[in-house]
């Protein structure tokens, strides 16, 4: 009985600590069940409004056709359904007013489907602004593995982007054969990289194609290296299809040289139009042979 004694006065005599001790081993009550959100309305999939595109995503955007304003040709070889797999607002659907203009790069390496396209819008307001995508142009549905950024150029490359409106390039044939002398024409290129160039100003559009040869690669680089290289430095994934940067250097002397010793650039009226992106069709399962029958 004594013991039972000093046991309750040691518990009425403990501090905090101790009872803390004690009201530990207490199972602390159930927490409220939460209810489950509602599901959504599927509805509102379809009708509530989607944000609009930032401005550098669609530089033109949001313009209405004029009484008088016709929608340009443009004859590229791009389709507008090719232009949104690659997540672009297709060229054809693109309004450009005044002294406005843009200017687009299609990059098709001959021995890799790592495809690449550059659009730089130049605004009459006097901003710039560069779309780039790049992508696997194979095998796939979609574009697999598509990157792409949007962004507004500085002040500082306008006024060169700008210059490219008068390069003597969008006078010239658009597809062209390389003639070393007077009667000698280069083979057929298997190899090297195509580039497909537009220009599209108010009112119209001009698109060139230069492949393979260095030579013809070169008569085009005022035009391409500006426009390449504005489209470095913004996504490294980007930066890494072009491990040197983009220097043409070579391909412009090579130019100089056919000019040098004679040669020209003529225009190739076998080419046929081929839209960037287009893959060969897969070769035709083969067909079994008739077996002899016996005689």
């Amino acid at each position: 009985m004594r013991l039972v004694i000093l046991t309750i006065l040691a518990l009425a005599c403990a501090g905090p600590t101790h009872a803390q001790l004690f009201r530990a081993h207490r199972k602390p009550p159930p927490a409220a069940a939460v209810p489950a959100p509602p599901p959504p309305d599927p509805r509102a999939w379809w009708e509530d409004k989607l944000p609009a595109p930032p401005e550098a995503a669609d530089p033109l955007g949001g313009r209405s056709l004029g009484r008088r304003e016709r929608m340009i040709p443009v004859d590229s070889g791009v389709d507008p359904s090719t232009y949104r797999l690659w997540g672009l607002t297709p060229l054809q659907w693109q309004l450009v007013r005044g002294d406005e203009a843009i200017v687009e790069v299609w990059v098709r390496p001959a021995r890799s489907v790592r495809q690449s396209v550059v659009r730089i819008t130049l605004r009459r307001d006097g901003k710039a602004f560069i779309q780039a995508r790049a992508g696997l142009a194979c095998c796939e549905p979609a574009i697999g593995r598509r990157l792409g950024f949007d962004a507004e150029l500085p002040a500082s490359q306008v006024a060169a982007l700008r210059a490219l409106k008068a390069n003597p390039l969008w006078a010239a044939p658009r597809d062209v054969q390389v003639i070393e002398g007077p009667d000698i024409a280069e083979g057929v290129c298997i190899d090297g990289t195509a580039y497909d160039l537009t220009l599209m100003v108010a009112g119209r559009a001009r698109s060139v194609r230069r492949a393979c040869d260095s030579a013809a690669i070169g008569q085009a680089a005022d035009v391409l290296e500006p426009v390449m290289r504005a489209a470095l430095g913004h996504d490294p994934r980007f930066d890494v299809i072009f491990p040197g940067g983009f220097d043409l250097a070579k391909a412009r002397a090579a130019y100089r040289d056919l000019i040098a010793h004679g040669g020209a650039l003529k225009a190739d009226r076998k080419a046929r139009s081929q839209p960037p992106g287009v893959e060969p069709a897969p070769d035709a399962e083969p067909q079994p042979q008739p077996q002899p029958q016996p005689g």
